[in-house]
């Protein structure tokens, strides 16, 4: 268990610096191809990802917990779910989180906040009903360990740096389109032209499909978080059969979320936005924002 902790650790820092070379590369292209050096765009693209992380980490958490319709409950309301929530976090060292239910019927939760210390918990109305108590400890322990891991504060940088990458990229599709870039004026002749012709080849390449590698990036970065917090979550309730039990009963749940979007998958227990009952296919895998759900089960047997 804790050889697959380490690795996914590694995978995903290794994630997170490919994530940032990657945004690196794409301003340096903009400025090679605009303004005959690449120096302006990669400061360009620096600036916009440090902007969009800094927003993400002071106002995300509350950005998201709106859109997903949830409500803060008090131990009065939900005295079950503060108990769990409460334990687990005297067990991990760390303060309660503030507790939230999400008006859903499809079992699913989720975490957020920048730290330990501004951190939420939320789950729907339909996994309270379904789950008992060990259940609720499993999912509960597995959210616990996403703040634990700060999951919420690397999900936004590598989502920000990524967004980034792509909204330069298409900055950059829009005004080719509309105006063409100075470099393809002015290509020179012999070598120096046709290198220069080569490079913006590749540069227009790499730009068309920046949309969909950071994507790629983003999505593994979250699948790996996955992986992690159930291994994390299972040492910290000291209960694997709990959570193996929860992820099953949501496997075979009949209920989608209405409020899934593409914005927030990433942040649920499970990959909120298929459609129930149906079979993962090959390409749903490859977007998906979760490991498939039998191998996380697979993997936890295993342990």
């Amino acid at each position: 268990m804790h050889e697959q902790i380490a690795a996914n650790k590694r995978k995903t820092v290794l994630l997170i610096i490919l994530a940032v070379v990657f945004t690196g590369l794409i301003g340096w292209l903009i400025g090679y191809l605009f303004f005959y050096g690449g120096t302006a765009g990669l400061v360009i693209a620096v600036g916009l990802a440090l902007a969009l992380s800094l927003g993400s980490y002071f106002f995300g958490d509350k950005i998201v917990l709106t859109s997903t319709g949830a409500r803060k409950v008090t131990p009065e309301q939900e005295p079950r779910l503060h108990n769990v929530v409460e334990g687990l976090a005297i067990a991990a060292g760390v303060p309660k989180p503030e507790v939230y239910v999400v008006p859903e019927i499809a079992p699913n939760a989720f975490a957020t906040g920048r730290d330990p210390d501004h951190s939420s918990i939320a789950v729907t109305q339909g996994l309270l009903q379904m789950m008992d108590r060990v259940e609720l400890e499993g999912v509960i322990g597995h959210e616990m360990s996403h703040i634990l891991d700060r999951d919420i504060l690397i999900g936004t940088v590598v989502a920000t740096v990524v967004g980034a990458a792509i909204l330069l990229s298409e900055i950059f599709t829009r005004t080719w389109f509309w105006g063409g870039g100075r470099r393809s004026n002015n290509s020179g002749g012999g070598d120096a032209g046709i290198l220069s012709l080569i490079l913006f080849a590749v540069g227009i390449f790499l730009l068309i499909l920046a949309p969909l590698a950071g994507q790629l990036i983003k999505l593994s970065v979250s699948r790996n978080r996955e992986y992690l917090a159930d291994a994390e979550g299972v040492l910290l309730t000291r209960y694997p059969p709990g959570l193996i039990s929860a992820l099953q009963k949501i496997a075979g749940a009949p209920h989608a979320m209405r409020a899934a979007n593409n914005a927030t998958a990433h942040l649920w227990l499970e990959q909120p936005s298929r459609v129930p009952g149906d079979d993962t296919s090959t390409l749903e895998r490859l977007f998906s924002t979760h490991p498939p759900i039998q191998d996380r089960i697979k993997r936890l047997q295993e342990m």
